[in-house]
């Protein structure tokens, strides 16, 4: 029974930080819900808009699978090289193990990187 009222305790800033914030979320929804101004939908203010310019896409329009591949290999190689930073932060706590094996990870993302390359996924289409 101690050792669960010690756990507890441990969790009491972690729960009360969760009310507080659910709290504060129905407060500004509820307020919203009642003093915010209701306006029905129309063609203008259903339209996509970016940057200050009516965009040009349409409803109907689809991005192409080069786009989402060319996203999907930016996102892998970038999360790839962040798993370079914490070997680079200790390096001479790890020592010349976790040099070569740095050095084999950087080589076999350049490997996969010019496989990419060649066989044109990264080409704009």
């Amino acid at each position: 029974m101690i050792k669960l009222l010690n756990v507890l305790r441990d969790y009491l800033p972690a729960v009360v930080f969760l009310i507080l914030g659910g709290a504060v979320g129905g407060l500004f929804s509820t307020l919203n819900l009642l003093t915010g101004v209701r306006t029905r939908p129309n063609l203008n203010r259903s339209t996509p808009y970016e940057c200050g310019l009516p965009s040009e896409i349409q409803r109907g329009f689809r991005f192409g699978i080069s786009f989402y591949l060319i996203a999907m290999l930016f996102i892998l190689f970038d999360i790839e090289v962040i798993f370079i930073y914490p070997i680079a932060v200790e390096l001479r706590s790890f020592g010349g193990f976790a040099l070569g094996e740095t050095i084999t990870f950087v080589i076999l993302l350049m490997i996969a990187f010019i496989y990419v390359w060649r066989r044109g996924a990264l080409e704009w289409k």
